[in-house]
Parts: structure tokens; C-alpha cells; sequence
């Protein structure tokens, strides 16, 4: 499904009918949901954490994706008086678990025909765990990532994302955030960027998003330049 809005520095170019092409100077990717579908393993460790705390599981998963644990965990249980500790701790429970997570559907391909001074990686997670599960599930390390430990304030603040266009040398309103959860979008948007949508973990109506697909193999790299991604209906020759 595309949503369309006025343009803000990226252009917008209509083709067929449900496809359009977007030019843009870089694509920055949210990681969890949106390249990598971690949704297994992130449920079942806060299953265990709210177990722990006699919380419910349900009302953690409403509010953690895009959020950093420790956040997470602050605003689900703010009288514990060890969540740093605990915050790390499950931190280190991620980076030792790789069962169960899968690349999303299109990311391989999308990524490798994106020039390396073009795209970047905005994740609310550490360095350490988004090279655990990039390399788990087979999809490149980018040269620019912006995890945890690059900016002190996390999505929904636009910070993350400001900072990985800075580093790419790019104008922030000339790149595309993608994500695939509304703490990311508002993020991106928070940026001045315009945001694709991938409703892996949220419906469209939820994300809000400029433009939403189902996953990526619904984007792809237009060849020439400048970068164009054509979102939509992309044919299976494409390769």
C-alpha cells in the first residue's frame, strides 16, 4: 500500500499504476522488523523478563519495539532499583541468541544494490548485537551504523537518524528512513526525512508512514543515477 505526501527534499515521481519512484542521496535503514525479522527472540526474552517481574508480556511488546531496553524497561517497571544492570543483562542474553532469526524478504537484494556511501543503519540496539544478527542471517555489515552506544537520546528523538546522514555527507530531507515501527517513523519524520513503511510488525494505519509496503521485495534500485528506489509492484526479473 502507498501513502504519498508533498515532497520535502526527496522527489517523489509517479509510474504505473501503484509504483512510484523516489529519488533520494541515501536510504537509512531501521534494523529489527525491518532488515531483520528478530521478533522470536526479542518476544521470548521479554516473556522471561516479565515473568521475572510479574508483568505482562503484552503490555511490554505494545511499547518496546524501536525503544532501547533500558527505556523499555524504565517505563514498565520504574521502582526496580537495578534496570541498568538488568538492562545489560538482557542485552547480553540477545548477542548469545541467533535461533529463530531471518532475514526480512527482499533485504539481501535491496542491500547489495545500494552503493556503501548510500546507506546506513539507525538501531536502537547495540553495535555488538546488530553485527550479531546482520552477519546471523546474512546481510552486510554497513560501513556507517549508528547503534546505542553513537547518540545519547533514542527513537522517537530524531537524533539517530540526523547523525547517519551527517556521517554519509548527505542533507537529512534528501534521504529515506525506512522502518517498520511508529517510535521509528515519528523518528524519521522528526528528521525532516520522508519514511517508508515495512508492515512486518505493524499495520500501515499504525505506522503512519509517507509510504508502506508489505517487505522489500516491493522496493528496488532503480540502476543509473541519481539513486532512485522504485516502490511498489517491483517485477520479478528485477534482480
Amino acid at each position: 500500500m502507498l501513502h504519498n505526501r508533498k515532497d520535502q527534499g526527496t522527489r517523489l515521481v509517479p509510474n504505473n499504476a501503484g509504483i512510484c519512484d523516489l529519488v533520494c542521496d541515501a536510504v537509512l535503514f531501521d534494523l529489527d522488523g525491518t532488515l531483520v525479522d528478530s521478533a522470536k527472540v526479542i518476544e521470548r526474552l521479554w516473556a522471561e523478563w516479565a515473568a521475572r517481574h510479574s508483568l505482562n508480556v503484552h503490555d511490554i511488546l505494545a511499547i518496546s519495539h524501536g525503544r532501547r531496553a533500558e527505556e523499555t524497561m524504565r517505563l514498565m517497571a520504574p521502582h526496580l532499583k537495578t534496570l541498568k544492570e538488568e538492562a545489560a543483562a538482557r542485552l547480553h542474553e540477545e548477542e548469545q541468541q541467533s535461533e529463530g532469526l531471518v532475514a526480512v524478504a527482499g533485504a539481501k537484494t535491496l542491500l547489495s544494490s545500494i552503493p556503501q556511501t548510500r546507506w546506513a543503519i539507525v538501531t536502537s540496539c547495540t553495535q555488538k548485537l546488530a553485527e550479531v544478527r546482520l552477519q546471523s542471517v546474512g546481510l552486510p555489515v554497513p560501513a556507517v551504523m549508528i547503534s546505542q552506544e553513537s547518540v545519547p537520546r533514542g527513537k522517537p528523538h530524531p537524533e539517530g537518524y540526523l547523525e547517519a546522514a551527517r556521517i554519509l555527507g548527505w542533507a537529512p530531507g534528501k534521504c529515506l528512513v525506512v522502518e517498520d515501527a511508529p517510535l521509528g517513523v515519528e523518528a524519521g519524520r522528526a528528521a525532516g526525512m520522508r519514511v517508508l513503511g515495512v508492515t512486518t510488525t505493524f499495520p500501515a494505519d499504525q505506522l503512519s508512514a509517507d509510504l508502506s509496503v508489505a517487505d522489500l521485495t516491493e522496493v528496488a534500485i532503480v540502476p543509473g543515477a541519481p539513486l532512485t528506489i522504485r516502490i511498489g509492484a517491483v517485477s520479478p526479473t528485477t534482480p
